[in-house]
């Protein structure tokens, strides 16, 4: 089982909606959080060092991520590329992160 942490600004639309798709998929364990200090789960080395993979919504959440855990062992950070423009669960902020998340383990295996 593949450890996945989903991160996003505040924890609060994207990374919320990416942990619900996957919770309850069998090939991962999912986590969310947000690099922001006013997130409702801030990301901590903890939950870097858990991860197998990161994925960030945003690329400035990985190079955010990368300088507050400079000194950890990170695990590979993926950008998803996915602006803040949804609200939680929004069908078509679902379907990108579907899309997207699957799209790398697709292109991963082979």
């Amino acid at each position: 089982m593949i450890n996945v942490l989903f991160v996003c600004g505040r924890n609060k639309w994207r990374s919320p909606t990416a942990e619900t798709i996957y919770r309850n998929d069998d090939r991962f364990k999912v986590q969310s959080a947000g690099v922001s200090d006013k997130s409702s789960r801030t990301v901590t080395a903890k939950t870097v060092e858990w991860a197998d993979i990161i994925f960030v919504m945003e690329s400035e959440y990985g190079s955010r991520i990368r300088k507050m855990f400079r000194n950890n062992n990170l695990p590979k950070i993926v950008n998803l590329d996915i602006p803040d423009d949804y609200q939680f669960m929004d069908e078509e902020l679902v379907e990108l992160i579907r899309q997207r998340v699957e799209t790398y383990f697709d292109d991963s295996v082979q």
